[in-house]
């Protein structure tokens, strides 16, 4: 068992918080709002007075909290937890914050002696209560093995994404999927909505289709990714559809903006000599426009 200073209790890290007390651990919380703390009082998590306070006699202190000023103020500032934290104690931030900021906060507490795993969560508030979070970590092999318990009190699924930093990168890799993909479909039911389509019935093909079940899921594994571009839909077709899609959004009113935005990426096939391969070839037009790497295929597609 473990002495944890845990700083931030807010939607998520309130029942992260109490998952790891429960399961035997020694937690003493503390934030910055009193009416976040006031749950805590009379629990079986002790309350402190700061963050230093948090963080005395820890092995480790967790940071739960909203962005890169927050992690870095209850860490580093006045009253914050290095200022009783002892050398060579583990750091585990568990925020979604700015990638730069995290490294260099990261590296800032490494040069005052501290080890650090930046561990970004992902799913839901009810995720957290039941202790079923996805958590993507970042750091050192042995940190990762000395902070797996606290993982497993908090999550069903810990992936080690590579060393410090990339825990937090691949968090937001994924948050810009989620968050574009929000705007997509808000697109999509709109358009269907200003053409007089049944909600129910649109959102029962696009559920079944590749629209709905995700090009990550559907095609990706099984073609660009195994590195098959033999055309089961073409990206010219793709570009003649989407203009089709576009122009009956323009007569109704309804903007689709990342429409147009992929119309004119689907426009590229042509002159990079791709117009034949398979839609999913978009990634490599995608890296061939950004000088990056082809990966080599996966051998899990």
């Amino acid at each position: 068992m473990m002495k944890v200073g845990f700083l931030g209790v807010g939607v998520m890290g309130a029942p992260m918080a109490r998952n790891l007390a429960r399961a035997g651990h020694t937690v003493a919380v503390y934030d910055a709002s009193g009416r976040a703390l006031a749950p805590f009082r009379g629990g079986n998590c002790r309350v402190a007075l700061s963050a230093a306070d948090a963080a005395m006699g820890a092995d480790v202190v967790i940071t739960m909290l909203p962005d890169s000023e927050h992690v870095r103020q209850a860490l580093l500032g006045d009253d914050g937890a290095c200022a009783s934290l002892a050398q060579g104690r583990l750091v585990i931030d568990m925020s979604t914050i700015s990638a730069s900021a995290s490294i260099v906060l990261g590296d800032e507490l490494t040069r005052r002696g501290y080890r650090t795993i930046d561990a970004p969560v992902g799913r839901t508030p009810h995720d957290a209560a039941a202790g079923t979070l996805l958590i993507i970590a970042g750091g050192d092999d042995d940190d990762i093995a000395e902070a797996r318990p606290l993982f497993e009190c908090l999550g069903d699924t810990i992936v080690h994404a590579g060393p410090r930093g990339h825990g937090i990168k691949l968090k937001l890799v994924n948050n810009y999927m989620a968050t574009v993909g929000a705007l997509l479909t808000a697109e999509a039911l709109t358009l269907a909505n200003k053409a007089g389509l049944d909600r129910a019935a649109t959102v029962k093909v696009l559920s079944s289709t590749t629209a709905g079940r995700g090009q990550l899921i559907v095609n990706y594994p099984k073609k660009v990714l195994a590195g098959d571009l033999t055309p089961g839909f073409p990206l010219r077709m793709a570009h003649k559809d989407v203009t089709h899609a576009l122009s009956l959004g323009a007569e109704l009113g309804a903007p689709l903006l990342l429409g147009a935005v992929a119309r004119e990426m689907f426009s590229l096939a042509r002159p990079w000599g791709r117009a034949d391969e398979d839609w999913t070839a978009m990634l490599l037009l995608l890296e061939d426009v950004s000088r990056a790497e082809h990966l080599p295929p996966s051998a899990e597609a």
